[in-house]
């Protein structure tokens, strides 16, 4: 009888464990890939700035990334239509300093307070359960401080303030590809997870994917005399009036063993900051510090950098203490305060919101074809929403360049179903 007990016990311990296997998705960037790899500086950048990892030509510093769509759940299709996530924690030897960055110079908003209500319109129609073209084109035709942003470049950019006010750019070596609107839709049919088994297959073989990593530069004097708010997201540094200048190299060389405890687990924050550097003034990044820390407790618990990836080098802060799941020895008998017995050592909407936008207009046009799919895939998408919205959408576009409000209007028209049909103001849209 005791025998029967301790299997029955083997299979409830069992199915108890799988009952808990699964853990919170993230609210935003729950789709993504990842892998290890190394940074190193390639040119001398020491007059601007004193971080050990960036101190010598040649350092090479140790690093996890991981790429991700924004808007889509954990299922999503890798080829949505959507910006991308390119976070980057390195493991220096002064700690863990985290880029938490996207493929996008420039953000939807500078209001950090409409970020959860913006992403809201990213995801699901709270009826339906269907994504809705017109929560989409809704929240950016009355917020149009977005428009830069719905048709900005690729490549990876953030901000950070220490002595001088600076932009980091990632800029791929492979060269940028895209899906049209067709190409992307096969492939969410044929392959939802192409991009992910695309980062994996070229590492696997020895293919490494690699980046040339950029700065610009702004003293404070600078700053204050900038055309636009240095710390306005909905805005570029232009390159022409603050150059990109080389630094270093990012490339990823190792795969994971795991998915799970090493991408899923993993855990960035731009509050994550080494010696040397520190957040600027912009208000959205000032949110960020607070919300992705949050985020991660709410997740994976109070001492999710306890979990090895996200664990440090070295002991990251001997003031957090106790807590669900502190296993790496809670800092044994060090003080759990600052003691003097173990001291630290301490080291509105204006015109101008449309001008960078209509410069991208502009470049578009020297491009074959790019306007035209540019139009393509606003106007494909925009002819689900509703009569007022889509006409809402024309007027933004139309203060970009008139020629381009006229032409969306004119291809979303032809598109958009007939105002007495049931399908008209329709929730559903297919991406």
């Amino acid at each position: 009888m005791d025998h029967f007990f301790f299997k029955i016990f083997i299979l409830i311990d069992l199915l108890a464990h799988f009952d808990r296997e699964r853990i919170p998705e993230r609210v935003v960037h729950a789709k993504g890939a990842g892998a290890y790899g190394e940074f190193e500086v390639t040119h001398d950048i020491s007059d601007i700035t004193t971080i050990d990892m960036l101190s010598q030509v040649g350092k090479k510093t140790p690093l996890v990334t991981r790429f991700s769509t924004v808007g889509g759940e954990k299922g999503s299709p890798d080829s949505a239509r959507d910006p991308r996530g390119f976070s980057i924690k390195f493991y220096t030897e002064e700690g863990n300093w985290d880029w938490v960055y996207n493929n996008t110079p420039v953000f939807f908003l500078r209001d950090p307070t409409k970020f959860p209500l913006f992403i809201h319109t990213q995801k699901r129609n709270p009826q339906t359960n269907l994504k809705d073209a017109t929560m989409f084109w809704d929240y950016l035709s009355t917020h149009q401080e977005a428009v830069h942003q719905v048709y900005a470049p690729l490549h990876g950019s953030s901000q950070t303030a220490p002595f001088n006010y600076v932009q980091v750019h990632l800029k791929t070596d492979q060269g940028s590809k895209t899906f049209n609107n067709e190409e992307a839709g096969k492939m969410a049919s044929e392959n939802p997870d192409w991009h992910t088994q695309d980062l994996f297959d070229a590492i696997d073989k020895g293919d490494y994917p690699s980046w040339s990593v950029f700065v610009q530069v702004l003293s404070p004097e600078q700053a204050e005399k900038f055309r636009w708010n240095i710390f306005d997201l909905t805005k570029v540094w232009p390159q022409g009036e603050v150059p990109l200048r080389p630094f270093a190299k990012l490339t990823l060389n190792k795969n994971v063993e795991n998915y799970f405890a090493e991408i899923e687990q993993v855990a960035f924050s731009p509050s994550h900051l080494v010696p040397g550097v520190e957040p600027s003034a912009d208000p959205v990044l000032q949110s960020r510090l607070f919300s992705y820390p949050d985020t991660h407790r709410h997740r994976l618990g109070v001492n999710y950098q306890q979990i090895p990836v996200n664990a440090p080098l070295r002991a990251f802060n001997p003031y957090h203490r106790d807590g669900a799941m502190a296993v790496n020895g809670n800092y044994g008998a060090n003080p759990n305060y600052p003691s003097s017995y173990r001291k630290l050592t301490h080291k509105p909407v204006g015109p101008e919101d449309y001008v960078q936008a209509k410069g991208l207009w502009d470049v578009l046009g020297k491009q074959d074809g790019q306007q035209a799919n540019f139009i393509g895939n606003v106007s494909g998408h925009l002819s689900a929403a509703k009569e007022d919205t889509r006409k809402r959408t024309y007027e933004m576009f139309s203060r970009v360049d008139k020629d381009l409000g006229a032409k969306i209007e004119e291809a979303t028209e032809k598109l958009a179903p007939a105002p007495n049909s049931k399908a008209a103001g329709s929730a559903q849209s297919r991406l």
